[in-house]
C-alpha cells in the first residue's frame, strides 16, 4: 500500500523536518506515528497528503509515484489534520452538503445521506450550527463522521489527541474503528504510545526528523 524510500524535507538549510525516512507499509495495517512535537510525524503526514513536497526521496502508494497520484481517482483517503477544515460560516448540514455535491451525487441522494448519518451519529442537534460556534472536540468528532460518506483505502489523523478528554477520544476511537474495513490502511499520529496501544498494532518512533525504532 505505501513505501517511503530515502525521504528527506528540508525547510532550511540547518534543519531537516524528516531525515531519510524508509518505511513499508501493507494494505490494512494499523501503524501509529509515535513521537514528541517537532519529531517528524505531522511532516510525514503532510508529505503523504500532498500538502508538503518532499526535498528528496521516493513515496509510492498503491504502487503510483506520490508526484503523480490523483486523490480524487487514484485512491479513496481521507486525512484528519490538527487544525480540523471546515467552511467555518456554514452550518453542519451545509458542510456535509458541500462535500457530497462535490463527489457528483443528486439533491435527493445528497438528502438521504446526511439524515441517516445525522441519526446513526445522534447528532440531529448539530445539524443547524455553524461550524464556528462548535467546540474543537465537536469539530473532531464531525471530521471523522464526514469521513463515513465513502469507504476509505487510506486513513490519516494527525495529532488530535492531547488536548481532548478521555470521552471524545473514546468516541473517535470507534469512529476510527468504524471507518476501518480489513483493507483500510490506517496512519495516526499522536505524542502518546498509550493512544497508538489502544487503535493500532504497529508502532514506529521518530526523534528529530528521523525513525529511530519500531
Amino acid at each position: 500500500m505505501l513505501q517511503v524510500k530515502n525521504l528527506y524535507l528540508k525547510y532550511t538549510r540547518e534543519y531537516f523536518a524528516l531525515y531519510d525516512i524508509n518505511m513499508d507499509i501493507e494494505q490494512g495495517e494499523s501503524v501509529a506515528l509515535v513521537g514528541e512535537d517537532e519529531s517528524g510525524k505531522t511532516s510525514l503526514l503532510r508529505v503523504l497528503a500532498k500538502l508538503e513536497k518532499p526535498s528528496k526521496g521516493n513515496v509510492y502508494i498503491k504502487d503510483i509515484p506520490l508526484k503523480k497520484l490523483n486523490y480524487k481517482t487514484d485512491i479513496s483517503a481521507g486525512y484528519v489534520p490538527a487544525t480540523p477544515v471546515f467552511l467555518e460560516r456554514k452550518t453542519v448540514y451545509e458542510n456535509f452538503k458541500y462535500i457530497l455535491k462535490e463527489r457528483g451525487f443528486s439533491e435527493s441522494e445528497i438528502e438521504n445521506k446526511i439524515n441517516n448519518v445525522l441519526i446513526e451519529f445522534s447528532i440531529e442537534k448539530l445539524k443547524d450550527q455553524k461550524v464556528s460556534e462548535l467546540t474543537l472536540e465537536e469539530k473532531y468528532v464531525l471530521s471523522f463522521i464526514r469521513l463515513s460518506f465513502r469507504e476509505l483505502e487510506l486513513i490519516m489523523v494527525d495529532n488530535i489527541f492531547d488536548n481532548i478528554s478521555e470521552g471524545t477520544q473514546e468516541a473517535i476511537f470507534n469512529l476510527i474503528k468504524q471507518l476501518k474495513t480489513k483493507n483500510t490502511t490506517l496512519l495516526l499520529a499522536t505524542t502518546k504510545p498509550e493512544i497508538a496501544s489502544k487503535i493500532c498494532k504497529r508502532k514506529i518512533f521518530f526523534k528529530n526528523g528521523s525513525i529511530v525504532n519500531e
